[in-house]
């Protein structure tokens, strides 16, 4: 283990350089050896889940390897963890820190003390370091650069300390590059106030009036000073903070005489009152600035400013008051930001289990309900962790678990539930109605509510740090699909809202009409997944839907199908649909017992559903109806990949767990022009280079992932017309090591699949031709027998060079669609032991594993004789009996000599026909019998040699070989 140790009562710095030290060193964990500093324990309240802290109680101390030191470089500031530092075993100890005066009595190892404004500034340029020397560099997450950016920021005044470097000041605008939420950083960094505004402070603290409305608080207060104030905003701010106001009106009356400004103006000129007002708000629907615009007022929807004069200061400020509290919309309540239903255990219920269980599912708590289903505690993540420590995995939770818990109703109010969040430093926050457990609030819900309210106002335009969240998508969807199919999608979303449930447009259907350049698109493909959000058992949801949905639209097909009960309407050639598929499933999570298994699903929540998806482009969701109709729901940042073009997976053991996600993503990236991102990629090269899938292969004796579904992702990708491009970025990734460990794209077998193409494209070529030709001789069947007989001989004539199998060939009539033939073509690359068990591992045809599995035999057999056919009736008589794929796959693999003698009778002898038919052989006098077939291929060897010229000559033949008696 591997520990980043902060000083104690920690402050930003101290948190941003540690933070940056788990980047750079992945796996390390980050111990407050003691209290932080206030305004970090309130950004913690809230931002504790995004860093990898771990509590000093939790450490084992024999499993330490190394220790990191920042901000700091004295044991008496590590409180109880420097007992750490005399551990033996230890491999490192290092130091970073900025106070060059402070005495060391660590034994580091390594030490960087510099003379910086921030010790936050030394880690951030060995992160710019190296990610400008990668081959692959990837981003900091914007709650990294944000952080130690805040780092920066605190220990530099914001680059106005006297300590501030240059080296301070390029390492925050590295991280704005990167992402840095300047949103996050003003609302935590403290800017100083001047003496004039420090004795006004208390002033405007004893006469502040303020009022609570929809759980937000509004406050304003009047000063009256003897003569303008500079830097009033800053006081404004610093009341924001102190009073924890939601929006503030801070006014300033004073005189101001009309000689002040000019010189030229008498001294006893009227002296008239001036009034200065500054606003800010943190309420999501504010706008200051068209609150101020009819006094000459302006600024920003959440700060602006107002100076007027010959007004009445009193009522003109409490008419703003008042005009400000009307804009005050109602905030989401619990039930609009609760997840249902909740993943719950018993009291019971092993510590052993619980750690399973939050494993399986993904949370970091668990709620811990009674025989009668009533709330009795919640255990944590980090609970179960200290308690797995101590040796009790086989403890009851009910020994670990908090049952002193603050719980929030269905209507409680954002404000409120931030606020409980913050004060008590809880992380999820259960959601009561008449004593039974309908949904929990967590405070990643929280974070995403506000970060949505701070984009919306932001706009669409802005700098954004986090993930882009439009209000509604709702006018776009209308604009892009036809009116029958909005239709479609507004009476399923009522019917769903009667129900009480929510429905949403999710997946592919979302992504399409984001990326679209055309006004309409046509989707012939859509997933609806309704979310019951309740307590009750809502996993028939999507068959309901679809069966009230089908009594609706009686010319749709229903289909039921899956162990969770999803259903699929289906309109084929409709006058209004065309054809189109509608999924309708309801909300699922799913769990792999073992890597490349079938997903374990059961019903679930929204996130969870999308949380299951492959990449962050394709878990986007609309949601459908009120409330909130049009609002797009993104919880993995997919429209800022879709801005950058990007296929990001969801989490690190995607691939994992399903490795035809591999195939996906090579499909996204080359259909929509996208490229892989560098850490997806580091993923997907870890997951094939770990061999976890051929060793559960070897235990469990099959990896569904490996079989049919792998079996459909390559249909997809050698079907489609960009397979080459797929296919080399398939054999770049190393990925063909799916269908089989040894299988890789040489040179040598992209060569066989060139060949493949060019002998596809020449048949379909010649396939044309024949059929041209055939229908221009059936035009003439009007004209009587020998017109139809010249047309005959031009279909013959059409055939001569087409190796297709078509009436009258030598090869059985096999219809093999382009894709499985290159399937074949790579799985006959492998040796020769593994193509027949790879093909039915694949559940190819029957046919086509014969194939693979006769093809050694074969094409050895076809090499040691091919060389003895001097004449081309030896060559067809050797090879008519092959089928056409056969002869195909045997010639990609042949020398080029063999190779030659192939094509050659593909092309050019396997179609040629005897001159004479048995109806002919009849005509001139022969009884039909099995010396037929032996005249016949006499007359069609004499022909391939070149020793029958025309009709005549065939029966002269006839009469010197076979003279009748």
């Amino acid at each position: 283990m591997d520990l980043v140790l902060c000083h104690t009562t920690a402050d930003f710095d101290a948190l941003g350089a540690a933070v940056g030290l788990c980047v750079l060193r992945p796996g390390s964990r980050i111990v407050l050896t003691g209290g932080c500093h206030p305004t970090v324990r309130d950004f913690l309240a809230l931002h504790r889940d995004e860093y990898p802290l771990i509590e000093r109680r939790s450490v084992n101390p024999q499993q330490i390897r190394s220790i990191t030191i920042v901000d700091a470089s004295g044991r008496d500031r590590l409180g109880k963890a420097a007992e750490w530092l005399d551990l033996p075993h230890l491999s490192e100890i290092a130091v970073f820190d900025h106070h060059l005066e402070a005495h060391s009595d660590i034994p580091a190892t390594v030490t960087q003390i510099e003379a910086v404004g921030a010790t936050t500034t030394l880690i951030v340029e060995k992160l710019k370091n190296q990610a400008e020397n990668s081959d692959t560099p990837s981003r900091l997450l914007p709650s990294e650069a944000t952080v130690m950016a805040l780092g920066i920021h605190v220990d530099t005044g914001s680059l106005t300390f006297e300590g501030a470097t240059a080296r301070d000041a390029i390492a925050l605008a590295w991280l704005m590059e990167q992402g840095a939420s300047l949103g996050v950083i003003a609302e935590y960094v403290e800017p100083g106030l001047s003496p004039q505004l420090q004795d006004l402070l208390p002033e405007a603290l004893n006469n502040l009036r303020s009022e609570t409305l929809h759980g937000y608080s509004v406050a304003w207060v009047l000063l009256s000073t003897e003569s303008y104030v500079p830097g009033l905003s800053s006081l404004a701010s610093r009341l924001l903070d102190l009073t924890e106001t939601d929006a503030l009106l801070l006014g300033n009356v004073y005189k101001f005489g009309e000689n002040e400004n000019n010189r030229n103006i008498a001294p006893e000129s009227p002296v008239s009152n001036r009034l200065t007002i500054i606003g800010r708000s943190r309420i999501e629907g504010t706008n200051l600035s068209e609150l101020f615009k009819p006094f000459g007022g302006g600024g920003h929807a959440r700060a602006a400013s107002i100076a007027t004069r010959d007004v009445d200061p009193l009522l003109t400020l409490n008419q703003l008051a008042d005009e400000l509290k009307a804009q005050i919309p109602h905030p989401p309540t619990a039930r609009e930001l609760m997840s249902s239903p909740v993943r719950s255990i018993r009291p019971e219920t092993s510590v052993g289990e619980a750690h399973r269980i939050l494993l399986r599912y993904g949370h970091s708590g668990l709620c811990v309900v009674d025989a009668g289903d009533r709330l009795a505690g919640i255990i944590s993540r980090r609970d179960i962790d200290i308690a797995l420590h101590h040796g009790f995995s086989h403890a009851p939770v009910k020994g670990y678990m908090t049952w002193q818990l603050k719980t929030i109703a269905p209507d409680t109010l954002l404000p409120e539930i931030e606020s409980l969040m913050v004060t008590y430093d809880i992380g999820r926050l259960p959601v009561l109605e008449n004593g039974q457990l309908v949904g929990i609030v967590t405070r990643t819900d929280v974070l995403r509510e506000l970060h949505q309210q701070k984009a919306r106002d932001r706009g669409s335009n802005a700098e954004l740090s986090y993930c882009v969240m439009p209000e509604s998508v709702e006018h776009l969807l209308r604009s892009r699909i036809s009116a029958e199919l909005w239709q479609l999608l507004s009476i399923a979303a009522n019917i769903a809202q009667q129900r009480g449930w929510q429905l949403y447009l999710v997946g592919g259907a979302v992504r399409d009409l984001l990326l679209a350049t055309d006004d309409t698109v046509a989707l012939t493909d859509i997933d609806l997944v309704v979310d019951g959000k309740s307590g009750s058992d809502d996993s028939g949801a999507g068959v309901e839907l679809a069966s009230s949905l089908q009594k609706l639209y009686p010319e749709s097909r229903l289909d039921v199908h899956g162990q969770f009960q999803t259903a699929a309407l289906l309109w084929h050639k409709d006058s209004a649909f065309g054809s189109l598929w509608v999924d309708i499933a309801t909300a699922r999570t799913e769990f792999y017992p073992y890597p490349a298994a079938n997903p374990e699903v059961e019903a679930s929540s929204i996130r969870q559903d999308l949380y299951r998806r492959d990449f962050t482009i394709n878990a986007l969701a609309v949601r459908l109806g009120v409330p909130r109709s049009g609002e797009l729901l993104d919880f993995f940042c997919g429209l800022l990949d879709l801005e950058s073009k990007q296929i990001r997976v969801l989490h690190a053991n995607s691939f994992i767990e399903d490795p035809t996600r591999i195939y996906r993503a090579v499909r996204f990236a080359v259909r929509l022009g996208f490229e892989i991102e560098p850490q997806t990629e580091g993923y997907i090269r870890h997951a094939l280079a770990s061999g976890i899938y051929y060793r559960i292969q070897g235990e469990n004796g099959r990896a569904p992932a490996l079989e049919t579904r792998l079996k459909s992702e390559l249909k997809y990708i050698l079907q489609a017309p960009y397979w080459k491009v797929a296919l080399q970025m398939l054999g770049d990734l190393q990925a063909l090591r799916c269908i089989h460990p040894s299988l890789e794209l040489d040179r040598q077998l992209w060569r066989q699949l060139r060949l493949l193409d060019r002998c596809l494209n020449g048949v379909r070529r010649k396939k044309e031709e024949g059929r041209g030709k055939k229908e221009e001789g059936r035009g003439k069947k009007e004209e009587g027998r020998r017109k139809r007989e010249e047309g005959r001989g031009k279909k013959e004539e059409g055939r001569d060079n087409s190796p297709f199998p078509i009436p009258h060939s030598p090869f059985p009539m096999i219809n093999i669609p382009d894709w499985q033939m290159r399937l074949e073509v790579l799985i006959a690359y492998l040796a020769p032991e593994y193509r027949g068990k790879v093909a039915a591992n694949l559940q190819l045809p029957a046919d086509s594993i014969k194939r693979l599995e006769a093809l050694e035999a074969g094409k050895n057999q076809l090499v040691e004789n091919l060389p003895k056919c001097k004449l081309p009736s030896q060559l067809v008589l050797l090879l008519k009996n092959y089928e056409l794929p056969v002869l195909i796959a045997i010639a990609l693999q042949s020398p080029r000599s063999a190779r030659r003698q192939i094509w050659e009778y593909l092309t050019r002898w396997a179609n040629v026909e005897p001159p004479l038919n048995g109806n002919d052989l009849k005509v001139l006098g022969y009884k039909p019998g099995p010396g037929f077939k032996r005249m016949l291929d006499d007359l069609l060897a004499a022909k391939l040699d070149g020793d029958l010229g025309d009709r005549a000559a065939a029966i002269s033949f006839l009469a010197e070989r076979y003279p009748q008696t």
